[in-house]
């Protein structure tokens, strides 16, 4: 019996009406049905579901204790245990396996319907591996979010105006630097999602580059937590933090370091620790940023009821009078908190400099007697 359907063709406004505006296309939805419930079949459910471009149309699974069972049930995803009754349902418009089974595969190489894509095979089992090392990249992102939160607890234990600077110092270095990593890592895990199904290889180029942006935001993110507190005990030794600070340094920095120490520093403070610390710290960030140096030596010594330290290198130098007058100059090459640290521990420092000869900073923190203490 003929279908009687409406005419194509326009009618004329009716004179005084505006015509009506064509409305927004509305993006299609992808049906997919998706064969294997074990391991790439959880991957897909994990990143598909929630899509609201994908509507998955069933799961054809015939182990009942599969993984992705779970998450079928949680988002109202039908179960098949066969195949065949999935894949021949006139919604179909692609059709993922990820069974590795050889009848399933001759079957679906045999599947011939116009307007009906299918990923099968090696394909297959490239893509849910991208999608779950996607997966376990944004649960990296996450773990690396609650570090910052834990870090930022420790921001508020903290006070003075030395350690104030200490907080701009270390949000710059975060901003800069790790979020800006993991930004760029979440963008390529955004492109990925929008080239898995069309461009598998470079979908792949792109998450290698995500992992590798990963692994640099791991060490930043160390890093970060260790220049914010070096000294985790108030047993632990000055010494060990430096050399393990100075290696880092070192590799981010490609200037060499060398670190001599004369006499106990025992009767150092918890606090005289830490500040000793942070001058060393801040004056070879100085040398790293202003001096266009290759080397950098670094001199403790206790003696007399005192330690004394020495920072020099090789760089450029400046004229030490002429940036003393400016205070903009004095507090952008860190020298203003360097002084205010050793006055925090009612020590000294100054700066020692002349153009093409290099930079000394000094510093003379008393040790006080246990009474005193």
């Amino acid at each position: 019996m003929p279908v009687k359907t409406k005419s194509s063709s326009r009618r004329r406004p009716v004179s005084g009406r505006r015509p009506s505006r064509p409305t927004t296309a509305v993006p299609a939805v992808t049906n997919v049905a998706i064969i294997g419930a074990g391991e790439g079949g959880s991957a897909l459910l994990s990143i598909l579901a929630p899509d609201p471009l994908v509507r998955i149309i069933g799961v054809a699974e015939i182990n009942p204790k599969a993984p992705g069972l779970r998450l079928a049930k949680r988002y109202g995803i039908p179960v098949s245990r066969n195949f065949r009754n999935l894949v021949s349902s006139e919604e179909v418009d692609l059709v993922i396996d990820v069974t590795g089974n050889p009848e399933v595969e001759e079957a679906l190489f045999e599947l011939d319907r116009v307007g009906v894509a299918v990923i099968r095979g090696t394909s297959a089992k490239f893509m849910w591996q991208l999608i779950e090392a996607r997966v376990r990249g944004n649960a990296e992102i996450k773990r690396q979010v609650k570090k910052f939160q834990e870090l930022s607890r420790l921001y508020e234990q903290e006070a003075g105006s030395a350690v104030t600077g200490e907080r701009s110092r270390i949000a710059c270095e975060i901003h800069d630097g790790l979020v800006q990593t993991l930004a760029g890592i979440n963008l390529k895990l955004d492109l990925c999602r929008e080239l898995i199904f069309s461009d598998p290889t470079r979908c792949f180029e792109l998450l290698s580059d995500a992992k590798a942006q990963l692994k640099v935001a791991i060490e930043e993110s160390r890093q970060v937590i260790f220049n914010l507190r070096p000294l985790y005990f108030e047993s632990m030794d000055l010494v060990p933090a430096l050399k393990t600070f100075l290696k880092s340094y070192e590799t981010q920095s490609h200037i060499r370091t060398e670190l001599a120490c004369l006499g106990d520093e025992s009767a150092l403070s918890p606090k005289a620790k830490i500040f000793l610390f942070r001058i060393v710290q801040e004056a070879l960030s100085n040398v790293q940023k202003h001096a266009g140096a290759d080397h950098v030596a670094i001199t403790l010594t206790v003696a007399d009821g005192h330690i004394k330290g020495v920072i020099a290198d090789n760089g450029v130098g400046f004229d030490v009078d002429s940036v003393s007058q400016d205070p903009t100059k004095w507090q952008s090459f860190g020298l203003k908190g360097i002084l205010e640290r050793a006055r925090f521990v009612g020590g000294t420092a100054r700066v020692e400099s002349r153009k093409g000869a290099g930079t000394r900073v000094l510093v003379d923190i008393p040790i006080p007697s246990g009474r005193e203490a």
